[in-house]
């Protein structure tokens, strides 16, 4: 894996929201959800991400998240947070109240519900970055913006200085791997995978760290993987990508149907956090369902398998 001088390498988890019974956030839980991170090893936060249910919370909610993580981390981490918002003057005024509240660098996705192309998005990127004095990441998830980051337009803007990297959720193996090389001549610019179960491909690869939602449950299990990846040994980093990908098993235990996908995968991880004594409950923001009994169970028994509980 290629390492460069940056502080936004390895292990960065996007942080979930544990909400109270009554559907408040739960700060106590957040609090504590944060020191598991730290003590698992994470090499950064990701705050107000698509696991963190950033487009279900109001900006009240959000900004409480923010100084909540901030309070806890105390500068021990890097914090990238998300400013997610339609278009580019709703993100601009987002990513300004974000770096107010204690951001070290921003995370933007394309315009969403605007209907866009690649030309628009390129400015919106620049606007995006101009209006802030912190690196700006761009996050390629297409699942929720319906538009996939054309690779030359990230390449040209991290040539340009404009951004500091990629979070890539696109799913498009091809095309993440022509971002990769297609970087090696830009310095300091990151690029990390969004997926949970093929992180050591990727940093063989030359990604500078892995951005996965299930880092909430094992942040050591990520930080065993990229250890092994940056010392060489990628037979110990394959074994246990294989042992993450077993407990990753637990987003596929909620009921066809049932919930939603995204109630699916972000459940699963707030019962896994529920059922190993990090936060309380596993309620989800409105209006997704939380998982049930049965589907709790079912998650019990991977995370029994996997050696985390």
């Amino acid at each position: 894996m290629t390492t460069v001088a940056s502080r936004f390498q390895g292990v960065i988890p996007p942080v979930c929201t544990p909400r109270t019974a009554e559907g408040a956030i739960d700060v106590p839980s957040l609090e504590n959800l944060t020191r598991h991170l730290l003590e698992g090893g994470v090499t950064g936060l990701f705050v107000n991400g698509s696991s963190g249910e950033v487009t279900h919370m109001t900006n009240a909610e959000r900004d409480t998240v923010l100084t909540t993580i901030a309070g806890v981390n105390a500068g021990q981490v890097p914090l990238l947070v998300g400013a997610v918002e339609q278009t580019t003057n709703r993100v601009v005024e987002e990513a300004q109240r974000m770096v107010s509240l204690g951001a070290d660098g921003i995370v933007a996705t394309s315009q969403y519900y605007a209907i866009s192309n690649a030309e628009e998005t390129g400015r919106h990127i620049r606007t995006v970055a101009a209006s802030v004095d912190v690196p700006l990441f761009v996050y390629d998830v297409p699942v929720r913006t319906h538009f996939k980051m054309p690779t030359d337009l990230l390449l040209d803007l991290g040539r340009e200085g404009v951004i500091a990297g990629v979070k890539d959720s696109s799913g498009d193996d091809v095309s993440f791997r022509q971002l990769l090389i297609g970087a090696k001549d830009i310095p300091n610019f990151d690029i990390f995978t969004g997926h949970e179960v093929v992180v050591d491909g990727a940093l063989l690869g030359g990604a500078q760290g892995v951005v996965p939602g299930l880092g909430n449950v094992d942040p050591k299990g990520y930080r065993r993987l990229y250890d092994a990846a940056v010392a060489g040994d990628w037979a110990g980093a394959a074994a246990e990508q294989d042992r993450l990908a077993d407990v990753f098993n637990i987003v596929y235990t909620p009921k066809a149907g049932r919930v939603s996908g995204n109630a699916a995968g972000l459940g699963a991880f707030k019962t896994a956090l529920v059922l190993m004594g990090i936060i309380k409950t596993n309620v989800m923001s409105a209006p997704m369902l939380a998982l049930d009994e049965d589907e709790t169970a079912a998650i019990k028994v991977v995370l029994e398998r996997t050696g985390l509980i």
